[in-house]
């Protein structure tokens, strides 16, 4: 599974988002411009000594990872979704797309993306969630689709 994150700002979310992909085995996908230096402290604590066993790439634009990704299913994470994160069936390919903390994910996605845009159910009052507590969400479900955590310690 993939996690992407657009123009993430906080590293401590970075960091949280890299620990749990070395737990789960999914590959972490930053666009930048990144919000931080890859060497920030509260970047590399949030980690903890999981950087090892991460798969993490970069790129400089979304357009180069939907290029990467042409041919996979690609969810993007957004309050402007129409469907719940639970209505959808992920795969083991599956490119999860996250939007920046302060503005999410480009206008375009919207649109062009429509089918693929989904929603963590919240209170029409409240912004969003955590970005780092969003991806846990949702990668979770992700992978319990796929027999049951397949690959993963239960």
């Amino acid at each position: 599974m993939n996690i992407v994150l657009f123009e993430p700002e906080i590293p401590g979310n970075t960091g949280n988002i890299a620990r749990l992909c070395a737990c789960t085995g999914c590959s972490l996908h930053l666009i930048r411009p990144l919000g931080f230096s890859v060497d920030d402290k509260a970047l590399k604590r949030a980690g903890l000594d999981y950087w090892h066993l991460l798969d993490i790439y970069y790129y400089d634009s979304i357009q180069e990872v939907l290029e990467k990704f042409k041919d996979h299913k690609k969810f993007f994470l957004t309050t402007h979704g129409h469907k719940s994160y639970t209505d959808v069936e992920y795969d083991m390919d599956s490119v999860l797309f996250f939007g920046k903390e302060t503005a999410g994910l480009p206008d375009f996605v919207h649109t062009d993306y429509e089918e693929g845009c989904v929603r963590i159910p919240m209170l029409n009052d409240v912004r969003s969630l955590n970005l780092s507590n969003a991806v846990a969400v949702v990668a979770y479900e992700a992978l319990r689709q796929q027999k049951d955590f397949a690959g993963l310690k239960v």
